[in-house]
């Protein structure tokens, strides 16, 4: 991990983006506008099932506040859909949907970290909020 001392008198350095990416960060840095654009909400998941014919694919339906979306998430692999029955999550909502398995996906989870290896965890807020809320 890129380490450097910085005293009162030092500027930071911000490393290149392959020093940035081989000490595990952040790939390159996007303006203030650039994130401005996703539209992050909280959701309930109100239904989920298993895709069929797909060893990856859990299908949900996330009520995002008066909305309903069908968000296809890769997470069978550590998850039963029950497991995201009644649950507060973070969706990107501003997505271009994608079709996947013959289905169509309205959104995307969030959850960290994103690899295979990994169990991810949802993203989600530690205290209920309405459906719908804008993540700022």
């Amino acid at each position: 991990m890129h380490t450097e001392t910085i005293t009162p008198f030092t500027r930071p350095r911000h490393p290149s983006t392959p020093e940035r990416v081989r000490a595990g960060m952040p790939g390159e840095y996007v303006s203030y506008e650039d994130f401005a654009r996703l539209d992050l909400r909280v959701g309930r998941v109100v239904e989920a099932e298993r895709v069929p014919n797909s060893r990856k694919l859990i299908r949900l339906v996330v009520d995002l506040g008066g909305e309903k979306r069908q968000i296809l998430a890769g997470l069978a692999k550590w998850y039963k859909p029950e497991d995201f029955l009644g649950k507060l999550v973070v969706v990107v909502a501003n997505l271009k949907p994608k079709k996947m398995a013959g289905l169509e996906s309205q959104g995307m989870l969030l959850a960290a970290p994103c690899s295979d290896e990994s169990k991810p965890a949802l993203l989600t807020v530690s205290e209920p909020v309405p459906e719908g809320s804008k993540v700022c």
